[in-house]
């Protein structure tokens, strides 16, 4: 990393980005690094505070002159999405990130790159540790398991936090700062089912190919959902003859778009043409409609004879299929109030059968509270009208767009002078931390920005090296002059 490292700037933010880089901390295993940020902010002399949740609250005093200001808080999450190639023998559990750099850009090796939110986790650091810098009191607020269900951020307590003023550094766009965003839950949908000893031919199906990405960031972007396409063709092929499901496996995470799915059927052995006929048919269909979005869409099939094992039952198979073809995915309403943002939304990101039966995952996303109770309560009723259970978790407020904001108001002007254009203000469809903050701290003001990352959640991601370096000198720029 070290010849990588001359091309990075500036130096600090990429220091303390690479640091984090070599600590494993996917979503749930975020105690390495949390003790990295706890471990940095004493050696600093600063006064920090590590909860039960690996959340970390680091502070700073104000720059002498600046003590009556009100102060602001940095704030970022220290868990990412952990995904990688489906040949990659990388283990998040043990193992850092390999970085690399092409073309002005920061990636990994095969996998994610965590610059959401890494990046923010880099330039708190950065910023903590700069003493020539100009500053009201700094509070650093970094998060934990953000990208699972705010899980952090819902439990950490803010009593003894005094910053009046929230940068949240959770956005992947330069030149565009999110002053609202949409609430959200997550719903566990499982279906019990019976097997029998089936013999027969086997047939294994592995959709691969769709572009995938964040549920909420590119849900609007009519990308294909590999889970849903898996039970298409799955559906296809039992209108030509039964089919008895072995195994089903699609998508890591319910925020992300699933781009992979893997199923194993048993069909009759005088059916097997017909079926096999059913399914290059859906695929070539499926193939027609996505080929704008997801070009290099592909179904590769494996067939076997003579194979006897545990199966789902012809009925339960059937009933599965039907289920997961009921249940609505994807966009549910656009916003009346907003020009182009989706209002309400849900992914299926999982689908997994174990010994409990079939399992299902969603996310699902709204800006009105109303509109996400009566997507739940579809879910539910569509469930149970198959048999199903539902659970309900990770429910989280919508952040409301405040009418006047003063953080907004000289963010804008200050963007305007070092750049020349006024940046665009905008609600998004995801869900970031700043509406459960503003939910524990009375009157808190929150915009949320970030420099250019693409392709997030997805092995393809990478950060803009030039903008991040912007971004840097902006947030600099704010406190200096707040």
């Amino acid at each position: 990393m070290e010849d990588i490292r001359m091309e990075l700037k500036p130096e600090r933010v990429f220091y303390y980005f690479e640091e984090i880089s070599k600590i494993p901390r996917a979503s749930g295993n975020t105690k390495a690094v949390s003790d990295y940020c706890k471990d940095f902010a004493e050696k600093h002399g600063l006064k920090v505070r590590q909860d039960a949740w690996n959340n970390v609250m680091i502070s700073k005093d104000a720059s002498a002159g600046r003590e009556k200001e009100k102060g602001i808080i940095i704030q970022g999450h220290l868990d990412m999405v952990a995904e990688k190639t489906s040949d990659s023998t990388h283990d998040f559990s043990r193992d850092g990130l390999e970085l690399m750099t092409e073309g002005g850009f920061l990636m990994a090796k095969d996998t994610t790159l965590g610059a959401d939110d890494g990046i923010a986790v880099a330039i708190g650091l950065a910023i903590l540790e700069d003493e020539t810098l100009s500053h009201p009191h700094l509070e650093v607020i970094f998060t934990t398991d953000e990208e699972t269900g705010m899980d952090g951020a819902k439990n950490i307590d803010l009593s003894d936090v005094t910053g009046s003023y929230v940068l949240n550094l959770d956005s992947e766009d330069e030149g565009i700062m999110t002053a609202g965003c949409s609430g959200g839950a997550k719903i566990h949908t499982d279906l019990k089912v019976q097997r029998e000893q089936k013999t027969g031919p086997a047939s294994e199906l592995c959709v691969t190919g769709l572009r995938g990405g964040h549920s909420g960031v590119e849900i609007d972007k009519g990308r294909g959902n590999a889970n849903v396409l898996m039970s298409r063709i799955l559906r296809d092929a039992a209108e030509k003859a039964p089919i008895f499901i072995v195994s089903v496996d699609g998508g890591k995470k319910d925020n992300a778009i699933p781009r992979e799915c893997l199923s194993e059927i048993i069909v009759e052995a005088d059916k097997a043409e017909a079926v096999k006929a059913a399914v290059e048919e859906a695929v070539n269909e499926i193939r027609e409609e996505f080929a704008s979005s997801d070009a290099d869409f592909n179904v590769t099939t494996e067939l076997s004879d003579g194979c006897s094992v545990k199966a789902v039952t012809k009925e339960d198979s059937a009933k599965a299929v039907a289920l997961i073809q009921s249940l609505p995915n994807g966009i549910m309403r656009m916003s009346q109030d907003i020009d182009n943002l989706v209002e309400t939304s849900l992914n299926l990101g999982i689908i997994s059968l174990d010994e409990s039966g079939i399992c299902l995952r969603f996310a699902l996303r709204s800006s009105v509270g109303v509109a996400l109770k009566n997507l739940k309560n579809q879910i539910a009723c569509v469930s149970k009208t198959y048999g199903g259970s539902v659970e309900f978790t990770g429910e989280y407020p919508a952040w409301e767009y405040k009418k006047d904001s003063k953080l907004r108001d000289d963010m804008v002007n200050i963007f305007e002078q070092m750049y020349g254009k006024k940046p665009t203000i905008e609600a998004i469809h995801a869900g970031v931390e700043c509406g459960i903050l503003a939910g524990k701290i009375e009157d808190l003001d929150c915009i949320s920005m970030g420099p250019d990352i693409f392709n997030i959640h997805t092995t393809e991601e990478h950060l803009s090296i030039s903008s991040a370096k912007r971004m840097y000198e902006y947030i600099l720029n704010v406190i200096a002059c707040k």
